[in-house]
């Protein structure tokens, strides 16, 4: 969340920053007007506390007097209840108003970085750059949900029996194709990148999810557990930015990496009839995050870095793929600045989100308290803290069965996945 004394202090710039994201204003309108309120409310109180202050002590010593002096206490005394009484009800309304403040605080979106572009929504991303070429066939590639089927690895059929729709049954050269790619991405961010692999718990509590914030706002998004303060986590994300959560870390400690395995699970709210086919859009999906805790000098920097960690998973499988930039309307709720990588699928002809790489400067740090110790200095300021899907497993195995099947209807394996399984499955 932004910092309150901030937006008080600018903001015409919140709401043109808001307005980048074509977003309505009103709410900082409102916090506009309620703040003003709560100023007010406080130099009230501070102007009757002084009174009160002022006459106790007159009434003290006119206690000390004469019968007379005594006298004139009395409808002082008086006075000052009911000026007491006026201050306990200022004191009550001003805490209700710091808990409205504080709802519309954070309802308001991180401000977006002057470098994106403004834009409505996916139409206005930038594209940054392509790698690779499309590959050619000499058949007419099928869509994954038709090579799944056909090799017998992927059943949605089964999967609704089992759950419902948009869930998914992966077996034999599918599962094995799941696990290798999670041990692989694992392996290359660990190995090469200097990530520390964490196994966080996958169901969280609400101030985890708020810290983060998927709460309040993204609700209806979650999987909430009946009865329990739990929900299902959405990405990695979640608990893997909160283990630092109410903590202050050395500056000599940052940059922290951390790389997570974790299913994750989202209600797809608001999706209705999109992508319903294949392994696009599930209940339930797997991803490998990268999570970074940075100084503020070296986030977007290390912003840069995490896009190419990404990018690499796909240039050593041989994916042909792009980098946009998120556009203001595009952009979530928390970031300031957003890569995505998108994959080609020859079976579809179509690229598709895989990663999604975001800087949040200090907003999710604030939310959860997460702050560092710059060395030689005794005041602590918060972290930035970074994400990015490196990759997201499951649209990683679609990319893979499309761009790899073969005229005979088999899958052949990318080079750097052969060590963890054969070269190939045959139909």
């Amino acid at each position: 969340m932004l910092e309150l004394r901030f937006i008080r202090e600018n903001i015409d710039l919140v709401k043109e920053k808001t307005a980048r994201r074509h977003m309505s204003t009103e709410l900082i309108d409102t916090f506009s007007e309620i703040d003003k309120r709560r100023l007010k409310i406080l130099g009230e109180v501070e102007s009757l506390k002084n009174r009160r202050n002022v006459a106790s002590k007159e009434i003290a010593q006119l206690k000390q007097g004469s019968a007379e002096d005594k006298a004139k206490a009395e409808p002082m005394i008086i006075e000052m209840r009911d000026i007491g009484q006026t201050i306990k009800e200022l004191d009550t309304e001003l805490a209700e108003i710091e808990i409205q403040l504080q709802d519309i605080v954070m309802a308001i979106p991180n401000l977006c970085d002057d470098s994106v572009p403004v834009g409505h929504d996916d139409n206005d991303n930038l594209e940054i750059r392509k790698w690779g070429e499309k590959p050619e066939y000499s058949f007419t590639p099928k869509p994954h949900w038709e090579v799944g089927e056909d090799l017998k690895i992927l059943d949605f059929e089964r999967a609704a029996k089992l759950s419902g729709s948009r869930f998914a049954l992966l077996s034999g050269f599918g599962s094995r194709l799941s696990r290798a790619l999670t041990n692989f991405m694992l392996d290359l961010h660990t190995q090469k990148h200097g990530y520390t692999e964490v196994l966080p718990p996958f169901m969280v509590n609400t101030p985890t999810m708020t810290a983060t914030g998927q709460l309040p706002k993204f609700a209806e998004d979650l999987f909430k557990i009946d009865g329990w303060d739990l929900y299902l986590i959405p990405t990695a994300e979640v608990p893997v930015t909160n283990i630092h959560r109410d903590e202050t870390i050395d500056e000599k400690e940052l940059p922290i990496y951390y790389t997570a395995y974790t299913p994750c699970f989202r209600s797809e709210a608001g999706s209705h009839g999109r992508d319903t086919r294949g392994l696009i859009r599930q209940h339930q999906f797997e991803k490998v995050e990268l999570v970074k805790f940075t100084t503020p000098e070296t986030s977007m920097a290390e912003l840069e870095s995490l896009l190419a960690d990404a990018e690499e998973v796909l240039q050593l499988l041989g994916l042909h793929y792009r980098v946009v930039q998120l556009c203001s309307g595009d952009l979530g709720f928390s970031s300031v600045k957003t890569y995505d990588i998108e994959v080609w699928l020859p079976g579809q002809e179509t690229y598709r989100e895989i990663s999604s790489c975001s800087n949040f400067l200090d907003f999710q740090a604030r939310r959860g308290a997460i702050r560092y110790r710059p060395e030689g200095q005794k005041k602590s300021k918060l972290v930035h803290t970074l994400n990015g899907s490196g990759l997201a497993v499951g649209r990683t195995l679609l990319a893979i069965l499309e761009t790899y099947q073969q005229a005979d209807g088999s899958v052949a394996v990318p080079d750097v996945l052969k060590p963890y399984f054969e070269n190939r499955f045959q139909k």
